[in-house]
C-alpha cells in the first residue's frame, strides 16, 4: 500500500465499525453545512448539529477535550444561529449579512480570550498532559468560538476566523495522525474561501441604506 493510503487508513484499523460509519456521517454533515453557510441557507444548522453532535462524541473518546469542547459549543450555538437566521418580519428574514461594528469586535476578542482561558482549564481539569499540539488547538478553538458566533449574527468577519483556523488544523490534523479529519478541514478551508467571496459580493451589492 502507498504512504498516502496508509497515512489515511492506519488510524481507523483499530476502530469499531460503529465509529468509522460515525465519522463519515460527520465528514458529509460538515461540509454539508459550511456549503449551505456559503448559500446563506438556513439548512447550515440541522446538516451542522448532526456533525457536531456526533463529533463531540468521538472526540471525547479520543480524549481531545478542546476540540470536544469546541464542538459542543458549535451544537449550543447553532440553536441560537438558527433562531436568529429564520427570524421574519413581514415575511423577510430580518438578519442580513453585516461586517462587524467596533464594539462587536471587541466581544470578538473578549470572547476569543475567554475561550483560551476556558478550553486550558478543561485540559487541566481532564489532567491532560499538554503538548505544544494541545495548545495550537487551545488558540484555534479561540478562532472558532469567535466564528461560530460571528456567523450565528452573520457578520461577514466570521469567513476569515474559520479560513485562519482550519489552515492551523489540517497540519495539526495530519500530525496527530487523523487523516480523513485533516483532509475535512482542507475542504473547510477551500469552502471558507469561497464563502467569503460569496457573502462579500452580496454585501457589496447592497444599497447603502441598507
Amino acid at each position: 500500500m502507498s504512504p498516502i493510503f496508509d497515512f489515511f487508513i492506519d488510524p481507523y484499523r483499530q476502530a469499531s465499525n460503529a465509529d468509522i460509519i460515525l465519522e463519515v456521517i460527520a465528514f458529509l454533515f460538515g461540509i454539508a453545512s459550511v456549503v449551505y453557510a456559503k448559500r446563506e441557507n438556513l439548512l447550515v444548522y440541522p446538516t451542522g448539529l448532526v456533525a457536531t453532535v456526533i463529533t463531540v462524541y468521538l472526540l471525547y473518546k479520543a480524549e481531545y477535550f478542546g476540540d470536544m469542547m469546541m464542538n459542543f459549543y458549535y451544537s449550543v450555538m447553532s440553536i441560537y444561529g438558527w433562531w436568529n437566521w429564520s427570524r421574519k418580519k413581514e415575511e423577510k428574514y430580518i438578519v442580513p449579512i453585516s461586517r462587524t461594528t467596533v464594539n462587536e469586535k471587541y466581544i470578538g476578542i473578549a470572547l476569543f480570550f475567554i475561550t483560551l482561558f476556558v478550553t486550558y482549564l478543561v485540559y487541566r481539569f481532564y489532567e491532560y498532559e499538554l503538548e505544544i499540539a494541545n495548545y495550537i488547538d487551545i488558540f484555534t478553538s479561540g478562532l472558532f468560538f469567535t466564528a461560530m458566533w460571528f456567523m450565528a449574527t452573520k457578520k461577514i468577519e466570521n469567513w476569515v476566523l474559520w479560513i485562519i483556523a482550519d489552515i492551523i488544523t489540517v497540519p495539526l490534523y495530519a500530525y496527530r495522525g487523523l487523516g480523513m479529519l485533516s483532509l475535512q478541514y482542507l475542504i473547510f478551508t477551500i469552502l471558507a474561501i469561497q464563502g467569503y467571496r460569496q457573502w462579500k459580493r452580496q454585501l457589496d451589492n447592497k444599497p447603502a441604506s441598507a
